[in-house]
């Protein structure tokens, strides 16, 4: 339809008098009925613009919709009366079907020849009439299409008068994240509408820690009783915070039948997007109900004079036309600022071109169209009308909690300031803080947890000061860490344990098949299970060990006595021994008459002497000052020698020394001994595995008894050795010290922790929790005492087990015998240079003469076995015998009988104790002193 045109026109025609006496009489007539009427014949040329409208007229947002676009347009011209455009809006009935909804476009371009098509409705059904417009250059406005996969920025000629819904998905995150819920479950309608929105929710719900374990897809078509069987079947997975993203006819049916499936109730956290959140007067009473406590987002509307008397006009009106319409929506008010967009946009075209819209081109009044509503800004019933790359701006969000059938306001949120009690308020550093408290279903404050985890706990026999189960009640260590972590969590945890008989591998192997949301024991971290499982920092020791049987078998030893000092250090002192007596006797022989004699008493004395230092039981006397050098630092060498080697012995002796019965995991796989390991535990694998062992080498054991058992002699089924980890393996020492020792290297685990689903935000929480646990030494100190006595476990017995006691070494003493060796060679080469010059002609005539080498050497070596007869000590040996040899003068000097025989055998000791024990030495000096006793034996 082109634009009409319509002309008002009124016509005065006087009538004519035949008598006078009827002239005056007709004449009042006339002026009385005619004058009235005459008017001045004007013009007034209207321009009719068709605009297309396709609604759902059967829903109550299409119905809704409809009568604010009536009042649009009569509020519009009525303000702009002298305006020259007016819009005719052609509704039609999309009767909710996309094929119904083209085909109505269609027609409206085609027939009706329309300048715009406000509509349609949903998105399913603006998916293909925005590709109707864009073919023939017809702008497509919808006020309520708010898919985000529906974008202005991928269709020239789509416009969108709304918000998109992805603008509140990350105000809708913020809340998720101020309550740190964990997991979010997805109910949504399987619309166009419904399913474009979730990717961005889950994506803005990872930046929040949060995931989306479970979806929840609701058919448009499903009856109540398909509905309720989805329900149920979302209350069975223990799930406790849901969102709902749904048209408010389907969202209502869902809310209904979830408070009949008892999901309504204290426990349960629901939040609603702008599909059932943008409302302003309830949605009935019966409905309202069932949404007690729930938590929404919708769009700020600030509320105005304009607003206000709108919404009474619309009552008004509603009576009117006797529509059913409760009340009005946010989508109203975007229809009818949609109406007022269209209206001025088309007149300001219209102007613009002076010419009639008719005259123009389809393609041309499409675009003059489309540029003229883009351009638009105005402040109107839905506040600031401003387009930014086709659709509305998103501003402010409120947050909202429907409790007693009316909606409260508890916070805000934008993207600059995020949540926030006040309006205008500033952003809270406590995110717990951001929001009102919302009264939640149940009429309680209390925050509803994620979820109600349910927990394995392993059914454990033995070893209770980590675990015991009793009835569903955990206790131990393990259990205390966990109570104590989730004390430090910023949000409530609901749990239930369940009782788990198996492996550690095969319960956490439950959690993969989604039967456990956690499993909570002492859970060795190891890299196979973290494939399929996620695990917290650890909260105890990490690795495993080899704990064996010890033996003292070091005192009953018949060498003992030998272990003190390294076979070379042995050997190194023999040597250094037999050197120092070869140097001392070197010095002593030509000077010492206890150095001379017969050869083999000569090398007698080499030994004895050398070797008797190490006792100090010498009796030789040194009467050379080299000897004496020499000497003085050799016994100090000895000394150390002596007192080292006399503490080694003494602690080998008198201190314990404990020897492991084993040292090598591959010599007990080779010998076919048999290992015991915790039953259930990931060791029996790893041995078989690793180690090659036949699983009938393997003995599973369950208590500490188990262990004492397995390790004692006399024990059938006695075990070489016991792997387990290094918690365990010190609480079996802690009560046995002597007995068992840990030996070998310590294979490294991560100790234990607690584990939960791959990909699940609890992790992070957890293992902050737990650091802050372990850290507090007054809290670990109390709970290790509780069940450990908090005492080290076998204080000494690093001291007393060693696999091999370290003897004293060769380096231990180097220095000193560097020290000695160098005392001697300077005191032998001295004394060599001395020898030298004082017989060097008698040296030099040997030299000259034309004997051979060696006889020349044995010349030498005789020159230097005689005596050094200008050696202080004969020197003065000499003067004592010619002292004892004097005759008596006079008879007053002459001795009795008994005197002389006293005297002779006085003398016959002290020549005696000065004879040269050499029987040749005299014969060698060439004569005989005639004056001098026999001194030859």
């Amino acid at each position: 339809m082109v634009p009409t045109y319509e002309n008002a026109k009124t016509l005065t025609i006087p009538g004519s008098l035949t008598m006078a006496n009827q002239k005056h009489f007709l004449w009042f007539i006339f002026i009385v009925l005619f004058i009235p009427a005459i008017r001045p014949s004007t013009t007034k040329e209207v321009i009719r613009v068709p605009v297309g409208v396709v609604l759902n007229l059967n829903s109550s947002v299409g119905a809704m919709a409809e009568n604010c676009m009536t009042m649009a347009l009569d509020d519009f011209y009525a303000k702009h009366a002298h305006y020259q455009t007016r819009l005719s809006l052609l509704t039609r009935d999309s009767k909710n079907d996309v094929v119904s909804a083209a085909y109505e476009a269609q027609h409206l371009i085609n027939i009706e020849r329309v300048s715009a098509i406000i509509g349609p409705q949903s998105s399913a059904e603006a998916k293909f009439v925005i590709e109707l417009g864009r073919r023939n250059h017809v702008p497509i406005i919808s006020f309520s299409a708010t898919s985000p996969s529906l974008s202005p920025s991928h269709s020239s000629f789509f416009i969108r008068t709304a918000f998109s819904d992805s603008a509140h998905v990350e105000a809708i995150a913020a809340i998720v994240g101020a309550y740190s819920w964990l997991e979010v479950v997805l109910i949504y309608e399987d619309t166009e509408y419904g399913n474009s929105l979730i990717p961005y929710l889950v994506d803005a719900f990872q930046q929040v820690g949060a995931r989306v374990p479970n979806r929840s897809v609701i058919s448009p078509h499903y009856n109540d009783r398909e509905i309720l069987k989805e329900l149920n079947h979302l209350k069975s997975t223990r799930a406790r915070i849901f969102l709902v993203h749904m048209t408010a006819s389907l969202g209502s049916k869902l809310f209904l039948l979830a408070s009949k499936a008892g999901m309504m109730t204290e426990g349960y956290g629901w939040i609603v997007t702008e599909g059932l959140s943008t409302l302003l007067d309830p949605m009935g009473s019966r409905t309202m109900d069932s949404m007690q406590g729930v938590v929404g987002v919708r769009p700020y509307i600030p509320m105005s004079k304009e607003l206000e008397d709108f919404v009474l006009r619309m009552k008004r009106f509603r009576f009117r036309k006797s529509s059913k319409i409760t009340g009005v929506n946010l989508f109203g008010l975007w229809a009818y600022d949609t109406v007022w967009a269209l209206a001025t946009a088309v007149e300001k075209v219209g102007i613009a071109s002076r010419v009639d819209l008719a005259s123009l081109g389809s393609a041309d009044r499409g675009q003059n169209l489309l540029e003229a509503i883009l351009d638009l800004k105005f402040e109107n019933l839905s506040g600031n009308f401003r387009l930014v790359k086709g659709q509305l701006e998103a501003s402010t969000f409120e947050v909202f909690n429907v409790i007693g059938g009316k909606e409260r306001i508890i916070g805000y949120w934008n993207q600059k300031k995020g949540l926030s009690r006040k309006l205008n308020g500033a952003a809270e550093l406590d995110i717990r803080k951001t929001l009102e408290k919302p009264i939640w279903p149940g009429y309680t404050t209390d925050i509803p947890p994620t979820k109600i985890l349910r927990i394995g706990v392993p059914l454990k026999q033995g070893f209770y000061e980590f675990l015991r189960v009793e009835k569903n009640k955990i206790s131990g260590f393990s259990a205390d860490i966990f109570f104590a972590a989730v004390k430090q969590l910023p949000f409530s945890l609901s749990y239930e344990f369940s009782n788990f008989s198996g492996t550690y591998d095969e319960l956490l192997h439950q959690i993969h098949l989604q039967k456990y949301d956690a499993v909570v024991g002492d859970t060795t971290i190891i890299a196979d299970r973290s494939l399929y499982v996620d695990f917290t920092l650890p909260y105890s020791e990490s690795g495993f060990s080899m704990i064996v049987l010890t033996e003292d078998s070091e005192k009953n030893s018949l060498w003992i006595f030998l272990k003190p000092l390294s076979w070379r250090l042995w050997l190194t002192t023999g040597v250094a021994f037999i050197l120092t007596g070869f140097v001392i006797w070197l010095l002593e022989h030509r000077e010492n008459t206890e150095f001379r004699g017969p050869p083999q008493q000569q090398l007698g004395m080499i030994f004895w002497f050398s070797f008797s230092t190490l006792v100090f039981a010498h009796r030789e006397k040194v009467v050379n000052n080299w000897s004496r050098f020499v000497l003085i630092i050799w016994v100090f060498v000895v000394l150390i020698l002596t007192q080292s080697y006399s503490a080694s012995l003494a602690s080998m002796l008198t201190v314990q020394k404990l020897q492991p019965a084993f040292t090598d995991i591959n010599e007990i796989q080779r010998n076919g001994y048999k290992v015991g390991y915790q039953n259930n535990s990931f060791i029996k694998g790893f041995l078989m595995e690793h180690f090659n062992f036949d699983e009938t080498q393997l003995v599973p054991l369950v208590t500490i008894q188990d262990y004492h058992n397995a390790l004692s002699r006399g024990n059938k089924n006695r075990v070489a050795a016991i792997l387990d980890e290094v918690p365990y393996l010190k609480l079996l020492l802690k009560k046995n010290c002597s007995k068992y020792t840990m030996v070998g290297p310590t294979y490294i685990t991560d100790g234990f922790g607690f584990a939960f689903p791959s990909g699940s935000s609890l992790v992070s929480y957890m293992s902050r929790a737990i650091l802050n646990v372990t850290q507090d030494k007054n809290q670990m100190d109390k709970l290790l005492s509780t069940y450990f006595d908090n005492k080290p476990a076998c204080e000494n017995q690093s001291a007393k087990i060693s696999s091999e006691v370290p003897s004293l070494g060769v380096y231990s003493f180097g220095g000193l015998f560097i020290i000695a060796g160098v005392a001697s060679m300077v005191a032998l080469l001295m004394y060599m240079y001395h020898f030298l010059c004082s017989h060097w002609p008698a040296l030099r005539t040997i030299s000259s003469s034309e004997s051979r080498f060696w006889e020349k050497l044995v010349e030498v070596a005789k020159h230097f076995d005689k005596k050094d007869l200008t050696s202080h000590q004969f020197k003065r040996r000499e003067s004592r015998v010619h002292a004892l040899d004097t005759p008596d003068e006079g008879p007053a000097a002459a001795p009795g009988a008994n005197d002389m025989q006293n005297n002779s055998a006085g003398t016959h000791i002290t020549v005696e104790n000065n004879l040269d024990m050499n029987g040749n030495e005299n014969l060698s000096s060439g004569h005989r002193d005639s004056s001098m006793p026999v001194l030859d034996s």
